[in-house]
């Protein structure tokens, strides 16, 4: 039986399952340990791996994430991939988007957009495959939603666009919910963004994504875009300036 020396706590080679609870579940003072409990988990998680049980190692690394989750959500981003990674190399691909969805969670949660972004695209890009269609509308909402957030208007644009090839969506709710946000929010019109984000589709959504809709405001501080000038009537009695002087010499000098 291996020993990682550092903690004391013995790894069976044979990929046995052998973590304590206070190991997986620390407490009190245990909590300032929660680092090295971790560091212990991703270690056995590559014993079980290298061993053939990968259900196991996905266990310990979600377990690793959900007990770092408040304390390091960085750490926990990085554990629910790995986790991931680790259904989707068994071709578990629905165990695998529901870790990715607590990463993109967590990531929005951080406001880190970018990576957001690209975490919800992959979500999205399994659903497709594994053919829930109306999961990747919502999934589409809020990679609008983030989009917005980085006040990248573009690339929310193309969501939708190329959502349009995900069948049923171009018709659906969704679809009319989001061509109605983006629209606001071109037009700088916070009462009309308002309205859609405030709608029951974006309020039930998950938490996180919720929020965004809540906190969204469009750019130039919600004052509409004007609409082109007309232009103003002439005042009654006057006559429109003649377009070109006559030229009195027109004729050529006799």
């Amino acid at each position: 039986m291996g020993r990682i020396e550092a903690t004391g706590v013995n790894i069976p080679p044979s990929g046995q399952l052998l973590l304590s609870p206070s190991i997986l579940w620390p407490c009190g003072n245990e909590m300032q340990q929660l680092p090295q409990a971790v560091q212990l988990i991703e270690k056995a998680s590559m014993m079980y791996l290298e061993n053939g049980t990968p259900d196991t190692a996905a266990m310990a690394l979600e377990r690793a994430g959900k007990l770092i989750e408040n304390v390091n959500p960085e750490k926990a981003v990085q554990l629910y991939q790995q986790t991931a990674n680790v259904f989707e190399n068994e071709e578990r691909l629905r165990q695998a988007v529901e870790l990715l969805g607590k990463a993109s969670r967590l990531l929005v949660r951080g406001r880190r957009f970018d990576e957001a972004a690209l975490s919800i695209q992959k979500e999205k890009n399994i659903y497709k495959e594994i053919e829930n269609y109306p999961t990747c509308y919502k999934k589409t909402i809020a990679q609008v939603l983030v989009h917005l957030h980085r006040n990248d208007y573009v690339a929310a644009e193309r969501c939708v666009r190329e959502s349009y090839s995900i069948p049923g969506f171009n018709g659906s709710e969704d679809c009319a919910a989001l061509e109605q946000l983006l629209e606001g929010y071109d037009q700088q019109d916070q009462d009309q963004v308002s309205e859609v984000c405030n709608s029951p589709l974006f309020k039930y959504m998950d938490n996180d994504y919720a929020k965004l809709g809540l906190t969204l405001v469009v750019p130039g501080g919600g004052i509409k875009k004007k609409a082109a000038a007309t232009p103003e009537a002439k005042p009654e009695g006057t006559t429109a300036p003649a377009a070109e002087e006559e030229d009195e010499y027109a004729g050529g000098l006799c």
